[in-house]
């Protein structure tokens, strides 16, 4: 299995081996023992979730605080969505710096994302259906966020501002000010 850490400390992106022919294809989006030879991290997946979402919806940018914090391996199975995660570790030499990855169902890139990160996406094709795993429970309690268009980050996001659309929650996340971020 293909790993590749990226200039984010613990971000890892994973293009799996494919096996095609004239029936279809296959290959294995996951395997413990694979993953922990790659990268080292040991920490066992306990929830997976599903997301259908249409073209321009962006969800995001969200994390869990701690102890409630959620490493996330995410996989995109129809459409294509543009990733951004933040790194949000004080102590990290990459904090408050941010990347973007196309993930698609075509490309069947993987994202895996540690805990203290934000992470969102926005859906560049007609619609898009995004998997991804976590490492914590969801709770409620414990989630939190930064505006997608905060102004110090400057995200690209890929799509016309205009054509962006964002829950009411996700409408009133707080902009980024590292004095309120729990790493």
């Amino acid at each position: 299995m293909p790993f590749t850490e990226t200039p984010l400390k613990d971000l890892w992106l994973f293009e799996p081996r494919i096996f095609e022919d004239d029936r279809g294809y296959f290959y294995e989006s996951f395997n413990q023992n694979e993953f922990t030879k790659a990268t080292g991290i040991t920490s066992p997946f306990i929830q997976d979730n599903h997301s259908f979402s249409k073209k321009g919806v962006l969800r995001g940018l969200h994390f869990q605080k701690p102890p409630h914090a959620q490493a996330k391996l995410i996989k995109v199975i129809q459409g294509t969505i543009w990733d951004v995660v933040v790194d949000l570790r004080k102590d990290s030499p990459t904090f408050s710096q941010h990347l973007g990855f196309e993930l698609s169902a075509g490309n069947k890139k993987q994202l895996y994302v540690p805990q203290g990160f934000a992470h969102g996406f926005i859906v560049l094709s007609d619609s898009a259906e995004v998997l991804y795993k976590c490492d914590n429970f969801y709770a409620p309690q414990a989630e939190s966020g930064i505006i997608y268009n905060d102004s110090d980050l400057a995200i690209d996001w890929k799509i016309d501002s205009s054509n962006i659309i964002i829950s009411e929650k996700d409408a009133v996340l707080a902009t980024f000010q590292p004095s309120n971020i729990p790493f």
